[in-house]
């Protein structure tokens, strides 16, 4: 299977290139050339195998020039017992039809680490399948979750150098001080003055300048991504929504063949749009629920075709979708619209800040997926209502989904499937401070101690990864201005 751009113009690759390489040539993102289906009975068969066997036949037809056992390998090592304890993305009940995808049982407690544990090694056997001689340097924008999941994943890796920029303040505290006590001889942390799209920006300009890529070369290193514009980010997040869907059927809870409904929690459009591949596949997917906090852009679109950043920027409680970019939009419009009309939307994007497809595209969109928001105090009365109703503890983004999944069923009614799986991204943990303020009405604990005070109200044990934040090394204080990443990034191969 060859990968091209979601722009036409980039060239033709092999997975290993495209993960290699993370961009386009032409700015745009790689994606198969054609999608892989289930076959007949594959369902039923995926449901009696473990996460990891799952995760390897379904990477299998995407990542065409890696063998099925290099990939198992990858996948029994990322998906370990030790990596996942109890399991790598197992489901919950929350009443009758909600059915909570819990995919943050990993080392930094995020979603992320679902790819960010195996994309590391997909990357390295990448190198070596290419001839890569050079040292990677890896750019990373993070609103918080990817950038401490990816320093994990890459830290002390042979052939690769990672560095971090995350918007000084738009995280939270504990993901600040994940990211700033991270160990590793390879890693480094930026913080920079801006919200997370003048990061990502900064990254994406790094990537497209030429003499940046000359610059690099000349030290022995290249560029390349572990955001979610690299496929092998994105093909691993297929797998959880294919083995959730195996797992309800294992326990009797749905049959196969019968429609489900997805909602992600989504601001970059990755995590949801790696569904719609699952749907695209033949996984039996009704709806797909786009859920976004106040930053509302993808709603927008999703009911009116018009995609407008020229707005103003929220800093929520829920800040891994503080986001106003959705890089990833610009694979669902390729798949709809072709390359050409994409690469003209894209343009019209990065010179006006705004675009809107036509009225047949946006169609075919809203046959598939549907938006809705949720403010911070709609957000902070889902956390209190879950608790209070099911004694399930959310965080904030998951609490978004849940709002979000609640408006659906009352808009939806007789329309809605019989269950609907919610993408649960992130420890309530990660967000201690938000959550604890929005059960009590009253100001938590300032930084780590926030985990304790929530604990004590809630008996909920803090994950694992999490607890005793506050004892390790900081690391990592520097704050610079976005103008600035070009050097930032330089002084990495130096």
């Amino acid at each position: 299977m060859n990968y091209i751009s979601t722009r036409g113009n980039g060239g033709v690759t092999t997975a290993a290139g495209a993960i290699k390489q993370g961009l386009a040539k032409d700015g745009g993102l790689y994606m198969p050339e054609k999608l892989p289906v289930l076959e007949k009975g594959e369902l039923e068969r995926l449901s009696k195998m473990s996460y990891p066997e799952r995760a390897a036949t379904v990477l299998s037809k995407f990542l065409t020039d890696y063998t099925y056992d290099e990939l198992y390998e990858d996948c029994s090592e990322a998906y370990s017992e030790k990596r996942f304890p109890g399991g790598a993305a197992p489901t919950s009940a929350l009443g009758e039809k909600m059915r909570i995808l819990e995919l943050w049982h990993g080392p930094t407690s995020a979603f992320k680490d679902m790819a960010l544990q195996i994309m590391p090694r997909l990357f390295v056997r990448a190198l070596r399948k290419t001839g890569e001689q050079k040292t990677a340097l890896i750019l990373v924008a993070t609103s918080g979750d990817t950038g401490k999941a990816a320093l994990e994943g890459y830290k002390d890796v042979d052939g690769v150098k990672i560095a971090v920029f995350y918007p000084v303040d738009g995280v939270s505290r504990v993901q600040k001080l994940q990211m700033a006590t991270q160990e590793g001889n390879n890693v480094q942390v930026y913080a920079v003055k801006g919200n997370f799209d003048d990061a990502q920006n900064g990254v994406k300009k790094i990537f497209s300048d030429p003499e940046m890529s000359r610059a690099i070369a000349d030290n022995g290193y290249f560029f390349s991504s572990a955001n979610s514009i690299n496929w092998g980010r994105l093909a691993p997040q297929i797998v959880y929504y294919i083995s959730a869907y195996c797992d309800l059927m294992a326990s009797g809870d749905i049959t196969e063949g019968e429609i489900v409904d997805v909602c992600v929690p989504t601001g970059n459009f990755g995590n949801i749009f790696a569904a719609y591949i699952a749907k695209q596949m033949g996984l039996p997917v009704g709806k797909l629920i786009c859920a976004s906090n106040k930053n509302n852009i993808l709603t927008d679109f999703l009911r009116t075709g018009v995609y407008d950043r020229n707005r103003l920027f929220h800093t929520t409680m829920s800040p891994s979708m503080d986001i106003l970019i959705s890089s990833n939009l610009e694979r669902l419009l390729y798949l709809i619209a072709g390359s050409e009309e994409t690469a003209s939307y894209m343009k019209q994007l990065s010179e006006n800040g705004v675009y809107k497809v036509s009225d047949g595209v946006l169609a075919k969109i809203q046959s598939d997926f549907c938006g809705y928001f949720c403010d911070e105090k709609g957000t902070a009365n889902t956390i209190k209502s879950i608790y209070n109703g099911y004694n399930y503890l959310s965080d904030t983004h998951s609490a978004v989904a849940i709002s979000a999944t609640e408006q659906y069923l009352a808009d939806s009614k007789e329309k809605a499937a019989k269950r609907v799986i919610i993408a649960s991204t992130a420890s309530p943990y990660k967000f201690a401070s938000a959550v604890y303020e929005s059960l009590t009405d009253k100001p938590a604990p300032d930084g780590p101690a926030a985990l304790d005070a929530l604990t004590e109200l809630t008996g909920v044990e803090i994950t694992a990864p999490l607890a005793g934040l506050d004892k390790k090394t900081v690391r990592f204080t520097r704050v610079i201005e976005s103008a600035d990443m070009p050097a930032v990034a330089l002084e990495n191969t130096k």
